[in-house]
């Protein structure tokens, strides 16, 4: 196993110009940009030719020469494809619930739009994608970008030299082929949805910018923030004023030779951010030729034995998990909409708490949970069957994590960095998370960490032994009692232990049942068979002397290519307390009820 290890270090100190290098533009709705977003051509490739340049698509339709291969060689030109020709498509949006032809397509698709620019001789600009999933490569006006693997993270190139003043053509090959070695695996429990899923925008910023910024309270101090900014640019060094006006605070600091600062400001009038009142504040920061605003709440959030304590106070996290489903039409979400419909519900069931299963959602999403005074467990889809002794994933999972902590980490929001879920214990599973769990630290020491793990069952006990848990700030812990193991009237006699003093939070718990569908309480897939199991869990959740937290297993039904009984599922996972229509079921008010005890 030691050798396992050195050949990771290995790899990672030999490939960090591939993953290390996070190096993200903050802020994008605060920027000077052009959204990409609409309709754009389309061309399926299902074996990829498109990449060889065969079919004229990286080089736009211009003529490649083609040498057929025989007794007489002869040489000539053909155009096998023409994108002006092609199907349209919508941007953002995945490709499976446009056409219904692709609902089950895996594979590439070819992406082109074009669009007009007017660069300026004193300005940047940059191509900024929200996710494409799950390996994207990009052309500007036939120069290769660049590539992105990670079907929810951002990624950016710069494009200040290949922007032409007139008409530009961008091009974009979205691949989502599942494969043992990504992140996550071949194997997962929700839709596949492929495509350009979120926005895409031009961003245009002076030559010399503020390219980054951290600005949250200090870790266990209610009136002390800290941070830092960082330029780039050729004058890295210079001054930026940091200001929050409502609080009467304003800081100039000097930008070091790399471009970076540090930020402290105090003030015992800030009102703290939280689920009852979430406050958010204008922040400023200005250099030479930038200016630019963000809505920053300021809270704190510790852990003391098991307990959770949110602006130094111990708080219990009602919530749920919520996969990026869109409501009503089902489909990837992306718009303020299907933010607003998915965190309504989940605060008219008395959450003050989501979890953002199993992979970084859409940065509407943790706005939204910002200005409604939701907390947020946010993780990566490291999950279940991942290859932990290979060093590539690894590489793979931390940049998406970097990636993640990058875009979110001036939310308030978000409380909780999530590095797995349901992952088997072995020595290069404990060797590969450590190392995410001390990365996530590193970048970001003011928030938690966690991840879901599963209880060891034995008579009437479950008890909390995973390795892993000696290195979470939380522990997260999946169980479906009622469903999957054990009669759903044996859960409020089960006892619950942890080896460790850390507070819990039942990360998932739940049953299928189709909404509309009544019956006998032992009637399985009816609302009465889900409630009854929601009646008894409660019961059992209510005795764990160290639980701190539950998102229920799931707050709306999702697509799953693994849930195939016809008529009740049909691509559906049923444990969603409301319907993909919006019907909520019988154990959404008993969950509800419960909630409301909770204080």
């Amino acid at each position: 196993m030691k050798k396992v290890f050195l050949l990771l270090l290995i790899f990672i100190s030999q490939n960090r110009e591939i993953f290390a290098q996070v190096n993200l533009i903050q802020n994008i709705p605060g920027r000077q940009t052009m959204l990409l977003d609409g309709t754009w051509d389309s061309q399926v490739d299902i074996v990829g030719v498109g990449s060889l340049g065969r079919f004229g698509l990286i080089q736009d339709r211009k003529p490649i020469p083609f040498i057929y291969k025989g007794d007489n060689p002869r040489n000539t030109e053909l155009v096998e494809q023409d994108m002006d020709m092609s199907e349209k498509i919508k941007v953002p949006g995945d490709w499976n619930t446009q056409k219904e032809k692709l609902f089950l397509y895996e594979g590439n698709l070819w992406y082109r739009k074009k669009f007009t620019a007017t660069p300026k001789s004193d300005k940047r600009y940059f191509i900024y994608f929200g996710a494409v999933n799950y390996e994207a490569t990009v052309y500007l006006n036939g120069v290769k970008l660049g590539q992105h693997k990670g079907g929810f993270t951002p990624f950016q190139f710069e494009i200040t030299k290949e922007l032409k003043d007139g008409e530009n053509k961008l091009l974009v090959n979205a691949n989502n082929t599942r494969g043992e070695d990504n992140i996550p695996t071949k194997i997962s429990d929700w839709w596949n949805y492929g495509g350009i899923t979120r926005s895409v925008s031009l961003i245009e910023v002076p030559e010399t910018y503020i390219s980054d910024y951290f600005i949250q309270l200090d870790k266990g101090k209610l009136s002390e923030i800290k941070g830092w900014v960082k330029l780039d640019g050729q004058q890295k060094s210079q001054s930026v004023t940091v200001e929050i006006p409502e609080l009467g605070l304003k800081q100039i600091v000097k930008t070091d030779t790399a471009g970076n600062a540090e930020i402290n400001l105090s003030s015992k009038k800030i009102q703290h951010w939280s689920p009852e009142n979430p406050k958010r504040y204008d922040v400023i920061l200005s250099s030479n030729n930038d200016n630019i605003k963000d809505k920053i709440g300021f809270r704190t959030i510790e852990t003391r034995g098991t307990e959770i304590l949110l602006n130094g106070n111990p708080i219990f996290l009602k919530g749920a998990a919520i996969h990026e489903e869109a409501p009503y039409r089902t489909g990837r979400c992306y718009s303020e909409g299907d933010a607003r419909t998915l965190l309504t519900w989940a605060k008219e069931m008395g959450s003050n708490y989501v979890r953002l299963a199993h992979y970084p959602h859409n940065e509407t999403m943790t706005r939204m949970a910002d200005e409604m005074g939701l907390l947020v467990w946010s993780e990566v889809p490291v999950y279940w069957n991942v290859k932990f002794d290979k060093p590539e994933v690894y590489a793979n999972a931390e940049n998406q994590l970097l990636e993640n902590i990058s875009r979110d980490k001036n939310r308030a929001s978000i409380i909780l960095w999530s590095v797995a879920n349901e992952t088997n214990e072995s020595e290069p599973r404990l060797i590969f998370l450590k190392k995410l769990l001390e990365k996530t630290k590193t970048v970001d020491p003011t928030r938690l960490t966690t991840a879901a793990l599963l209880a060891k069952e034995s008579k009437n006990e479950f008890s909390l032994e995973d390795p892993l848990g000696e290195f979470v700030d939380v522990m997260g812990c999946n169980e479906y009692i009622g469903w999957y193991t054990l009669p759903a009237e044996l859960a409020p006699t089960m006892k619950w232990t942890s080896k460790y003093n850390k507070p819990m939070i039942m990360s998932e718990f739940g049953a299928e049942a189709v909404a509309g569908l009544h019956g006998k309480s032992d009637e399985i897939w009816t609302e009465e068979y889900q409630n009854r199991i929601f009646e008894n869990q409660v019961k059992m959740l209510s005795n764990i002397s160290f639980l701190r937290g539950t998102s229920v297993w799931a707050l709306m039904d999702f697509r799953s290519p693994l849930r195939l009984l016809p008529i009740k599922q049909d691509f559906f996972n049923r444990k969603g307390l409301v319907s993909e229509t919006g019907i909520k079921k019988m154990a959404f008010y008993t969950l509800k009820n419960w909630y409301d005890t909770k204080k």
